[in-house]
């Protein structure tokens, strides 16, 4: 038996995942499904008639989240995507919900070879997305 190198690191998600290209196709499924399916219409309605800039930014956003380039976070210093999110007017659970299942729904068409990963990444999702929903129209005080 082989013992695993001690200095090696645990593979980051973004590594995981395959990177950019992974992750802005999925953002780009996510962003088509709330355009073009009924059941997402409520989460549609909250966002600019161009999506472009949003699909630049989650792409962005995602790409650090899992561990890679922090453009995001450097583009908007103390930015807190949580606190942008939870302020937007028609905030509530069914929109939370809405956003974890188109979500769900482009990363299991664009990364079907991980549903682990999937999984994993879908739960922290719904996680985040009720804690906005739950907090909707509070404003942070830090």
């Amino acid at each position: 038996m082989s013992e695993a190198d001690p200095q090696s690191k645990p593979q980051l998600p973004f590594d995981r995942i395959g990177g950019r290209e992974p992750i802005a196709r999925m953002v780009n499924r996510f962003y088509d499904l709330m355009e073009s399916e009924p059941d997402f219409a409520e989460l549609r309605a909250m966002h600019a008639r161009d999506l472009t800039p949003m699909r630049e930014s989650l792409t962005d956003f995602l790409m650090a989240w899992m561990g890679g380039p922090r453009d995001w976070f450097e583009k908007r210093p103390g930015a807190c995507i949580m606190s942008a999110h939870r302020a937007l007017d028609g905030m509530n659970f069914a929109v939370a919900t809405q956003w974890v299942l188109a979500m769900q729904q482009a990363a299991k068409e664009t990364i079907p070879g991980d549903p682990d990963f999937v999984d994993s990444m879908v739960s922290a999702f719904a996680s985040m997305s009720k804690g906005m929903a739950a907090n909707a129209g509070k404003s942070d005080t830090h």
